[in-house]
């Protein structure tokens, strides 16, 4: 009942940061991030009505994917993937929201088409140029999105980050807002098997500020399962 009441209230606040800034509500989905939380609580939230999942570890995610049913809910790989890691996400996510080099991009390609399956992703912007985390640099993005497009096997839905954290949320706002002008920028280029749908911003401390500056993807664990072990 708490992981129900805690999706709950947090649909609540997104509901209400939607609305301070025009945008309807239905245009945000919460993602519960459920990386080191036991399938229990997955299907807890399953079974209260959630369907979108994000996951950091590939072999910790395939073993709570095969438990649960792949069809049972909507997953989403929000950790860093590496190359040689690529089929599994194919196999098993809807959304790759962690892509940051055409290398990477290609071998998701190349995975994708041998079963016959267009991946959707996201391409990740290192929006603070934080050298802790992984993400192309903004100056690379626009050259990455160009050449990406060319893969039949992918479809580019648009862009995800991840800024500082702050104590103050109100600090995080010029990164999603910068991150939003970027995919404009890449909107404008009207780029094969690219569309700027997503923006995959804001996470437990602040995703009232990123839903507010247009995120339609909103990453929240720990205020929907409790702090990490």
């Amino acid at each position: 009942m708490q992981i129900q009441s805690n999706i709950k209230k947090i649909q609540d606040e997104i509901c209400a940061a939607a609305q301070k800034s025009g945008r309807n509500a239905s245009g945000v989905t919460l993602i519960a991030v459920s990386k080191r939380k036991p399938a229990e609580m997955i299907q807890q939230a399953i079974d209260a009505g959630h369907r979108d999942f994000g996951e950091n570890y590939i072999q910790e995610a395939m073993e709570k994917i095969d438990l649960l049913g792949r069809e049972s809910a909507t997953w989403h790989f929000i950790g860093h993937l590496q190359s040689n890691k690529a089929k599994f996400a194919v196999k098993y996510f809807d959304l790759i929201h962690t892509v940051d080099t055409v290398k990477l991009a290609k071998e998701i390609n190349r995975q994708a088409e041998k079963i016959g399956k267009i991946q959707e992703i996201l391409l990740q912007v290192n929006i603070a140029r934080e050298t802790t985390k992984s993400g192309a640099q903004e100056s690379e993005i626009m050259d990455i999105a160009n050449q990406v497009c060319q893969f039949d096997n992918l479809h580019v839905s648009g862009l995800m980050c991840m800024p500082p954290f702050f104590d103050d949320p109100e600090e995080a706002r010029i990164y999603f807002k910068r991150l939003k002008q970027i995919s404009k920028d890449i909107e404008a280029l009207n780029l094969p098997h690219t569309d700027m749908t997503h923006l995959s911003m804001g996470m437990s401390n602040d995703f009232t500020v990123a839903v507010e500056e247009g995120a339609t993807l909103v990453r929240v664990g720990t205020a929907i399962f409790g702090a990490r072990p």
